[in-house]
């Protein structure tokens, strides 16, 4: 029945600051109508995960987590570096890729995730 995610929608305190940092920061080209069209790429997928409400993956008060996917992690770093973005969480390696955290201007914890 569901073909794929149809976008991401969540309020935001400062609309035009955070349209800024995810445009700047993360390099989304962000349109006037305040959203961007993020195409699949081949090899890329989108995960769909439930987590327990005590589950400490990511902080208990933050009710959804963005992840994306990135090319090439290193390179992504160098420029959160350039951008004087600091890490939440430095690079992680495990089974499934690797990973680092960022906030956005909301407080909300990111995931970039080179698989």
């Amino acid at each position: 029945m569901i073909k794929g995610f149809g976008g991401i929608f969540w309020r935001t305190k400062n609309l035009e600051a955070t349209k800024k940092w995810y445009s700047e920061v993360l390099k989304i080209e962000i349109g006037s109508w305040n959203g961007a069209i993020i195409k699949p790429q081949a090899g890329n997928e989108t995960i769909f995960s439930f987590f327990s409400e005590t589950d400490s993956y990511f902080p208990t008060d933050q009710q959804v987590m963005l992840n994306f996917q990135v090319h090439n992690l290193n390179e992504t770093i160098e420029h959160l570096e350039q951008m004087g973005v600091p890490l939440a969480k430095q690079k992680e390696t495990g089974e499934y890729g690797q990973f680092v955290w960022i906030e956005d201007p909301d407080g909300r914890l990111i995931e970039l995730w080179e698989k």
